[in-house]
């Protein structure tokens, strides 16, 4: 594999001119953990579906590139203000995100998933039901946006800036439900004893997909043509069965 810069910190400082078509030294961002997108393994190493992608992706762009984690509420502002050049930390396609950032095309699908204890019995779209009840969901997420929109004057919503932080109160009888990412949800919560899901998953949005700033069209277009490439020659593939039972692409 061409040389590749892995690092699980602050990005450096940013060039002051946009990135061009032919410069090769790109830093991605990652909101960590979230697997099984991404998440530091045993040994404390980055890894997940979404950084063996990156990594793909960059090889095929024959780029130098820089892995730096930034909690997801500082993702947009970090890439406008220049502290890395690409979002790819499972970033769905919205109107209101379109307008501040550039996106690829969509590399990935997934639904988002209710996931509750076993003694949780609510119909979760019955609005009668779900009356006082508790949801978790990941700030600044389309489930987020989705729970919301649906359920904001029905239920209480509490917003968490980690799904591990969000497991946890769940687990700790402090949520009731929470509605998640499904593979999120299935590696962190139905993982564990005593946990289930406990409603039909739901689709949102368009799609996810690799978030740059808006003058970067000569990079997007590199990175829509990697991923077209990495798709039809078998390595996306390859990939998703590394993490997923199921087809996630889109």
């Amino acid at each position: 594999m061409k040389k590749m810069m892995i690092a699980a910190s602050c990005a450096l400082a940013m060039m002051a001119s946009g990135v061009q078509a032919d410069e090769r030294d790109l830093r991605i961002a990652f909101d960590v953990p979230y697997e099984p997108f991404e998440y530091k393994d045993e040994n404390g190493d980055l890894t997940g579906f979404e950084v063996d992608l990156a990594a793909a992706m960059c090889e095929e762009m024959q780029a130098n590139c820089e892995f730096v984690i930034q909690a997801w509420d500082g993702m947009i502002p970090g890439l406008v203000a220049r502290k890395f050049d690409l979002i790819m930390s499972s970033m769905s396609i919205t109107e209101e995100r379109a307008k501040r950032v550039l996106f690829s095309e969509p590399y990935y699908i997934t639904p988002g998933g209710w996931f509750g204890p076993n003694d949780f019995d609510t119909d979760v779209t019955d609005m009668d039901a779900m009356k006082g009840k508790t949801v978790g969901v990941q700030r600044g997420t389309t489930m987020d946006t989705f729970v919301t929109e649906e359920m904001g004057n029905i239920v209480t919503i509490k917003r968490y800036t980690t799904a591990d932080d969000m497991v946890l109160d769940l687990e700790g009888q402090r949520l009731d439900v929470v509605f998640v990412d499904y593979p999120v949800g299935e590696q962190t919560v139905l993982s564990k004893d005593g946990f289930k899901e406990v409603g039909e998953s739901v689709k949102l949005g368009e799609g996810v997909a690799v978030a740059m700033r808006k003058r970067d069209k000569a990079v997007a277009e590199e990175v829509n043509a990697a991923l077209r490439t990495i798709k039809e020659d078998g390595t996306y593939e390859t990939i998703m069965k590394k993490y997923f039972t199921y087809d996630v692409k889109i």
